[in-house]
């Protein structure tokens, strides 16, 4: 019995106020795993520039998940969702059944085929806040807060945000912290292990 007590205040002793270290949940940020070769990402996983695509280090598991993209310096880019298979070096994306994205051109592409468009005098200029909302049916647009109205399906699997830079291009991504409220019922992007 004696050897149990010591043992039992020699673990939870001196140095240690009896309180149990929690891990710390992972952040979700781009996935430097996972990028295109000529693609760098600055500020801690959440700028991307160079050439290239990169997906973020989280799958959308929940339901209903919200991201944001604000353009920091116009050129070639896309925003939206990816399966790991996307080839992220071969941009623009959307143009096989791995990747569902908006183009700065406000087209909406899966699988090669436009898929929907933003509305006439809707295209992100640099300094918008584009909102996206995935629903494992549909992806939708925000601009600016904005519901763009504008639905894309089509892409099957897991998927994961994605973003794609060229031609000076530079967007920042924010998966917490959101410049607008997420619509109803959505919520920013958790770890599996947040969920249950």
């Amino acid at each position: 019995m004696a050897a149990l007590l010591s043992c039992c205040f020699g673990c939870c002793g001196d140095n240690n106020s009896g309180h149990v270290t929690l891990k710390e949940m992972p952040t979700v940020q781009l996935d430097t795993h996972h990028m295109g070769t000529d693609v760098v990402i600055v500020k801690s996983g959440r700028r991307i520039c160079g050439t290239g695509g990169c997906i973020a280090n989280a799958p959308l598991h929940q339901n209903k998940s919200y991201f944001e993209f604000k353009v920091q310096s116009t050129g070639v880019w896309g925003i939206g969702v990816a399966t790991r298979k996307a080839n992220l070096n071969q941009i623009p994306l959307g143009r096989d059944p791995h990747s569902l994205v908006l183009r700065q051109d406000g087209t909406m592409y899966h699988n090669n085929e436009e898929k929907n468009r933003l509305p006439a005098n809707s295209l992100p200029q640099e300094g918008d806040i584009v909102g996206v909302t995935y629903d494992h049916v549909e992806l939708n647009l925000y601009l600016n807060g904005k519901n763009m109205s504008c639905p894309a399906s089509g892409i099957r699997g897991t998927v994961y945000p994605v973003v794609y830079v060229d031609d000076s291009a530079i967007l920042d991504c924010q998966f917490s912290d959101f410049y607008h409220p997420p619509p109803h019922g959505y919520q920013k992007i958790l770890f599996e292990q947040q969920i249950f």
